[in-house]
């Protein structure tokens, strides 16, 4: 027997939470461990921070390229200040 839902008949919209599919059956399988015997989401985990690691390092080689370029006309631009003053040459 259905148990009584707890909402007035007046309620929109109407829903039924009180629903279950019953207790001798499963919707579905999820095997708790590998064939090595290591919990799923373990391994799934490990998977994840080992994917992760090797995003962050392909991310930190483009960065330090990105800073290297941006460098460049910075230490060009006082190696160019640095041989003018050597040389004497006024600043008018």
């Amino acid at each position: 027997m259905k148990p009584t839902p707890p909402f007035s008949p007046a309620q929109f919209p109407k829903t039924d939470s009180c629903f279950h599919p019953g207790f001798g059956r499963s919707w579905g399988y999820w095997p708790s461990s590998d064939d090595d015997g290591e919990p799923r989401h373990r391994n799934l985990a490990q998977q994840y921070l080992i994917e992760s690691a090797r995003e962050r390092a392909k991310e930190m080689w483009v960065f330090g390229a990105v800073v290297l370029a941006s460098a460049w006309p910075v230490v060009y631009m006082v190696v160019t200040v640095i041989k003018l003053l050597l040389k004497g040459r006024p600043l008018d």
